[in-house]
């Protein structure tokens, strides 16, 4: 049993040591898979479109709202034929 112990706590032991190495390689894969200065100038002018698109469509929903309110508010009737030709009555 003590020699099982101790086999255990060495593997342990040698695993541990094994994994507080220098870690330069994670930090070389971390540089790498960063986007280049070109692709992130790119990706801000499409999110600038892309939310300039929205608002420009938004307000655009918001003018046909605002005409069919002002249509629908607007209860005047346009003169017939005899009423304009009546100007005797203004």
């Amino acid at each position: 049993m003590k020699k099982f112990v101790f086999m255990v706590t060495g593997i342990a032991t040698l695993g541990l040591a094994a994994c507080s190495g220098n870690n330069q390689d994670a930090v070389n894969n971390a540089e790498v898979n960063q986007p280049s200065a070109e692709d992130l100038n790119q990706m801000a002018a499409d999110a600038a479109n892309d939310a300039a698109n929205a608002e420009a469509a938004a307000l655009g929903n918001q003018q046909a709202e605002l005409n069919s309110e002002n249509a629908a508010a607007d209860d005047t009737t346009n003169p017939t034929d005899d009423q304009e030709q009546n100007v005797a009555g203004m």
